[in-house]
């Protein structure tokens, strides 16, 4: 700061802060169009906001013209795109360890995952109000696109995302095998050693596990946490279980909670086929009101509602009692955290598919995913000691932030951005500017 109102840096670094990181010329290759310009809701109003900024981003491009390079983003373009990704989020992820706190560990239960990444997949709903290639009714009984993505509940970065009709099925094992690869390509080489895969019940499939199962070598060490779809098997191991062996479940801060019960499922149900040595959690809870209607006779007989949760996990390196059933179910539970990243990611673009055509949308997908990435590093790398931005949503963050009241003028053959002494978040604005500014340069 100069003064008590002013940054000395030219205004435009706001932009090339990120080019430090090497985004911007990875990013070249696919045409550079969406890696800068932050989509509302469709190209038209991407057009309005840089034509509103143009005096810090230059002269916008029309929505045609978007639209052409968008529509010019091919499969040989994505491999690029994810080549150039991966090799800045190996960059970025060493600035990330050298911050105070160095690389955020998932802490569940008063245990600490550290060395552990964690990878959620998850689908979702986008609709359409319109007639779009591959849109169509969803198993929810609107109409629109069923996405499978990958997020790193680490970071909040979005890992991976395949744009999928919008009836595809929940558990499509090609389409999971698909979205775990191109995840996986996405972790540094030096975090690969110990690796968490959370999915839901759709997970639950034979082809998948395996895959999950194969993945571990001598130089990596890969666990997984998925939903299981219950049977009438299920239901009989269930009944069997003597009440003595149900114990509270935890809360994610490690606190008992009496009204949850867990239970070890694993001797009684050795059904064939799936995996050697896995694990089935069984989980109770008291149904609520809109359940009711919906028990099995099991459990209108007994009062309580079940879910299983498959599981490879004996032990966890480096986490002690991590074989315990109750800490296993909160573990599982904290992948509810995965809404959260996909609402920001919604709000990030990914609301509005903005074309009729398939190759458009998806391209304007991958743009969302990049701004989503640009997201969770600002606020890791320029925010994270800041309490009230560091978990901030995409709305805080522009509202304190990018949208901040602030005049740019020229002088002196530099350009001066003026803060209002006012601004609540003008000391926060200027720090993450400063420590963006000051990121290293890849090599």
């Amino acid at each position: 700061m100069r003064g008590p109102d002013r940054a000395d840096e030219c205004a435009g670094q706001g932009a090339a802060a990120w080019d430090r990181c090497g985004l911007a010329r990875a990013g070249s290759s696919a045409g550079d169009a969406g890696g800068r310009h932050r989509a509302r809701r469709d190209l038209l109003d991407a057009e309005a906001l840089l034509a509103h900024q143009a005096e810090l981003f230059g002269a916008a491009a029309s929505d045609s013209t978007m639209r052409r390079a968008l529509a010019a983003i091919d499969e040989k373009v994505l491999a690029s795109v994810a080549k150039a990704r991966a090799k800045v989020r190996w960059h970025v992820w060493k600035q990330i360890a050298l911050r105070p706190g160095g690389f955020p560990w998932l802490s569940v239960a008063g245990k600490v995952l550290t060395g552990w990444i964690v990878i959620d997949i998850d689908a979702t709903i986008i609709t359409s109000a319109s007639k779009k290639q591959g849109a169509a009714a969803t198993f929810k009984k609107t109409f629109g696109f069923h996405p499978l993505a990958a997020w790193c509940a680490n970071t909040q970065e979005s890992r991976a995302m395949l744009l999928r009709e919008g009836n595809a099925g929940s558990n499509t094992v090609v389409d999971h095998l698909t979205v775990l690869a191109a995840a996986l390509r996405q972790i540094p080489d030096s975090s690969r050693a110990k690796i968490l895969i959370r999915i839901d019940g759709a997970g639950a499939t034979h082809d998948l596990l395996k895959r999950l199962e194969a993945l571990n070598t001598r130089r990596r060490t890969v666990r997984y946490l998925v939903g299981w779809t219950i049977t009438a098997a299920d239901e009989q191991a269930i009944a069997l279980l003597p009440e003595k062996v149900w114990g509270d479940t935890l809360a994610q801060d490690g606190t008992p909670v009496a009204t949850a019960h867990i239970a070890e499922l694993t001797d009684l149900n050795t059904r064939p086929g799936w995996p050697e040595g896995m694990r089935l959690l069984v989980r109770r809870t008291r149904p609520s009101a809109r359940q009711i209607n919906k028990l099995t006779d099991l459990e209108k007989r007994t009062g309580w509602r079940y879910a299983i949760t498959a599981t490879n996990i004996r032990h966890m390196w480096g986490i002690p009692g991590s074989h315990q059933p109750q800490w296993l179910d909160a573990l599982g539970r904290a992948r509810a955290h995965v809404e959260d990243r996909v609402r920001c990611n919604k709000a990030l673009g990914l609301r509005n598919l903005p074309s009729k055509d398939w190759s458009v949308n998806r391209a304007w997908m991958l743009t969302c995913n990049i701004a989503a990435d640009l997201d969770a590093w600002t606020r890791l790398l320029g925010l994270h000691d800041h309490p009230d931005l560091a978990a901030a949503e995409p709305a805080t963050i522009r509202y304190r932030l990018y949208h901040l009241p602030a005049k740019l003028t020229r002088h002196a053959r530099r350009r001066w951005l003026t803060l209002s002494r006012t601004w609540p978040w003008r000391e926060a604005f200027a720090t993450c500017w400063h420590r963006l500014g000051a990121l290293s340069v890849p090599p």
